[in-house]
């Protein structure tokens, strides 16, 4: 199914009907002015539809927001970063439902309309005294070209604002679908660690968005890995408010199917995004599984090999090493015989038949030296395939990630801990 889709500006505010707003609160740092709380807000009620972490530790929004979903539609999502309001007991529970009483009382709606999400620092309470002061200006101030400022107010290591947004025609009405998100470290498949809000103004229905929804994560934000490591937050929304006008898509119509094809599209720009801002990453390296016996053995390759801390550190080193490659195939869990193996690093053979190939090593050495290259794991024993995006992992990615401890000394001051 190919679309003619046109990339539009607005970000999540491409939208008819949505409106948002970022300001600064100085979450993390009080001397800081970045943007670092964020709302977005559809003039109208949604329908709406979410993915969360898989994590058995989840932070309070996370639980919050879960419990919204369950009851109704949410309209609004109001997004800090600088702190993960997660594993802060009964403290964290209680400031993500100001956060959504307060937010949803000042637009006029009910608490359970308001999605709540946070990203940041665990352990930590949120530094509320100077969060709620804000919340009148956050409301105040809404507009409908604020996507990018959004973008920008829910990042906390990435180096760019993340957002997306496309429209496309369908029975003589334009739909649009716009879409931020954030994450550069902690992400691995199983929902990727990140926050991602997608808005639409598509006329969707809820089983239609519901099914949508998992379909399209299953094949990008399932598919991205830096680091192996799944968060206490993963969090995406999506938003549907039927301002298009066009005839519901209904479950199993064309209408939802072409719906699907282009939130997936979306969706897949971002995922690509988080992976090409991971922290402190040098390489894009695609990973693609053939010729397994089953889909679920190709992704039991894909995810060992993209995950093996030696390959991606070999990446890194720009050294072609396959022999890293097919140790971690063979630890895989996935059915798979040594001498049937080939390994392509883009369309130049490394490994043929489990033994070293012909091809000059320079050649993949050049491979290895570029930024964005594709492995391929041909195992020849089926059928199966999968892909799935993933980085190298560098000295400074460790040099990065060592020490957290300005935030604790920051929290101190706020007077959280003695």
């Amino acid at each position: 199914m190919d679309l003619p889709y046109t990339r539009i500006k607005g970000g999540i505010c491409a939208p008819s009907g949505f409106v948002g707003n970022a300001v600064s609160c100085g979450i993390k740092n009080p001397d800081s002015d970045r943007l670092d709380l964020a709302l977005i807000y559809s003039n109208v009620p949604c329908q709406s539809a979410g993915v969360f972490t898989q994590n058995r530790v989840k932070a309070a929004p996370v639980r919050m927001t879960q419990s919204h979903l369950r009851a109704n539609p949410v309209r609004a999502i109001i997004s800090n970063s600088g702190n993960a309001n997660a594993c802060t007991g009964v403290t964290g529970l209680a400031d993500a439902r100001v956060m959504a009483k307060e937010t949803g009382k000042l637009l006029g709606i009910r608490q359970r309309e308001v999605a709540v999400a946070s990203t940041g620092v665990i352990g930590i309470p949120l530094p509320m005294a100077r969060i709620t002061p804000k919340f009148e200006e956050l409301v105040s101030g809404l507009k409908p070209k604020k996507g990018n400022e959004i973008a920008k107010a829910i990042i906390t290591s990435d180096t760019i604002e993340k957002e997306f947004a496309i429209s496309f025609e369908y029975e003589g009405k334009r739909i649009r679908i716009g879409g931020c998100a954030k994450g550069a470290g902690m992400i691995n498949p199983n929902m990727a660690t990140m926050l991602c809000y997608i808005t639409t103004d598509a006329n969707v229905g809820a089983l239609c968005l519901s099914r949508s929804v998992q379909d399209a994560v299953q094949n990008t934000f399932n598919r991205i890995t830096i680091d192996g490591d799944t968060s206490t937050n993963d969090t995406l929304l999506v938003l549907a408010n039927g301002e298009a006008g066009n005839k519901v898509f209904h479950r199993g119509s064309k209408g939802c199917k072409i719906f699907c094809h282009a939130l997936q599209f979306v969706m897949n720009k971002l995922a690509k995004a988080i992976v090409r801002d991971g922290e402190r990453v040098t390489k894009f390296v695609t990973v693609k599984v053939k010729g397994a016996r089953s889909q679920n053995d190709a992704k039991k390759v894909a995810d060992a090999v993209a995950n093996s801390s030696l390959v991606k550190a070999s990446w890194n080193g720009e050294d072609p090493n396959w022999g890293r490659i097919i140790h971690a195939v063979g630890y895989s869990g996935a059915s798979v015989r040594e001498e049937m193996i080939d390994i392509y690093f883009d369309k130049k053979q490394a490994c043929a038949g489990g033994l070293q190939a012909k091809t000059n090593p320079e050649v993949l050495r050049n491979i290895v030296r570029k930024k964005e290259f594709t492995i391929t794991i041909d195992l020849n024993r089926g059928s199966g395939d999968y892909h799935i995006y993933a980085s190298d992992i560098s000295p400074e990615y460790v040099e990065f990630n060592r020490s957290e401890y300005a935030y604790w000394k920051q929290a101190k001051k706020d007077g959280i801990f003695d």
